[in-house]
């Protein structure tokens, strides 16, 4: 139909400064970089996306999600939203490796696709759960800090907390305490972001155990292609492991399906896309693979996203969707709300994503 045509896609800069650098394993963010797309129907109709890279996690960053949106431009124009799937498609066979940039565009469509049809986002994902409770990051800090934020979130009704880890036994095992003690009654997830081998995660596990530090989840121990040390640090701790980094496309689920190498999935959208995300979470399923959704430095715009999809198809049993505050300074209104530690209310959220400008 002619009002579900695309006219044009632009994609601008959208940038936050950070109070401090967030920090991982793997790298250190001094400030938010992320990117801001438009689409535009013939009907006059738009759609909104957001690409979030994080370079040492998907290895984008803004200047190569720019240019790799505006150069599909001419591809995209004339399309038919309502040919989300093949388009979709298309884009990876065209971008494979740019899959911020690719989950942006795919949410600007969905978001002018259900707006066309005068539903939201979470309707089209099935509109599963109307409410999903999130827990709150750590990044890597001293644990003085670690301990007063820990104090601060469990105050503020957060139940599970998350601390990165990777960078070294004495320095991790002391934020880790730290966090324990600063909100003794929160349950503690760790995310190494690759930085440990499968014998210095076990070892790294062992000596928490010993510090009296219990842990709910240990996120991605190992690199990435290291499915092997994966699913020995599974087999060999009491904890339940999620692979993230080791999990950004649907045949990277597959063999981790096969080799039975984690138990749980982390999905993000900056990863995999908002069409191979939800196949990725059909296969999870089909397997029993608990699921995890989880975010890289999103505004308001790109965690709305995330919660309609993973609200919609329902059935996460870790959610870690935590914006920080800074991105509220956003020029957007609408979307999901965040209230204490839980997403409420979900399924008032207006057609498509339901993010407006201001």
């Amino acid at each position: 139909m002619e009002e579900a045509i695309i006219d044009t896609v632009t994609a601008e800069p959208l940038n936050f400064d950070l109070e401090e650098p967030f920090e991982i394993a793997s790298g250190k963010k001094p400030k938010i970089e992320n990117v801001f797309v438009k689409l535009t129907l013939k009907s006059g109709i738009e759609g909104y996306g957001e690409a979030s890279p994080l370079e040492p996690i998907n290895g984008e960053n803004q200047s190569t999600v720019i240019a790799a949106i505006r150069s599909l431009s001419d591809f995209l124009k004339g399309k038919d939203v309502t040919d989300y799937k093949e388009i979709s498609e298309r884009m990876k066979s065209l971008l494979w490796a740019q899959a911020s940039a690719r989950a942006a565009v795919e949410m600007a469509i969905l978001d002018a696709l259900t707006k066309t049809r005068g539903e939201s986002l979470w309707d089209y994902y099935g509109g599963a759960e109307d409410t999903i409770v999130t827990d709150y990051t750590i990044s890597i800090v001293e644990p003085d800090t670690a301990r007063k934020q820990a104090k601060k979130l469990s105050e503020k009704g957060f139940e599970t907390l998350k601390t990165k880890v990777g960078k070294g036994d004495e320095e991790d095992l002391e934020r880790l305490n730290a966090v324990s003690e600063g909100a003794p009654g929160c349950k503690l997830n760790i995310d190494a972001n690759e930085g440990f081998d499968a014998e210095e995660a076990v070892a790294f596990t062992r000596k928490l155990e010993d510090l009296g530090v219990k842990l709910n989840l240990f996120e991605q121990p190992v690199k990435r292609y290291d499915i092997e040390g994966l699913k020995k640090v599974k087999e060999e701790i009491d904890v339940a492991v999620a692979a993230d980094e080791a999990a950004f496309f649907l045949s990277d689920v597959r063999k981790i399906v096969e080799m039975r190498a984690a138990n749980v999935v982390n999905i993000k959208l900056m990863k995999s896309g908002l069409k191979e995300g939800q196949e990725i979470a059909n296969l999870c399923k089909e397997n029993g693979i608990d699921l995890m959704v989880g975010c890289m430095l999103e505004s308001m715009l790109g965690m709305t996203a995330s919660v309609l999809f993973a609200s919609g198809i329902g059935g996460f049993k870790y959610i870690d969707l935590d914006p920080r505050p800074e991105v509220f300074t956003a020029p957007f209104k609408g979307g999901a709300k965040l209230e204490g530690n839980r997403y409420k209310d979900i399924n008032g959220v207006r057609p498509g994503h339901g993010i407006e400008l201001e």
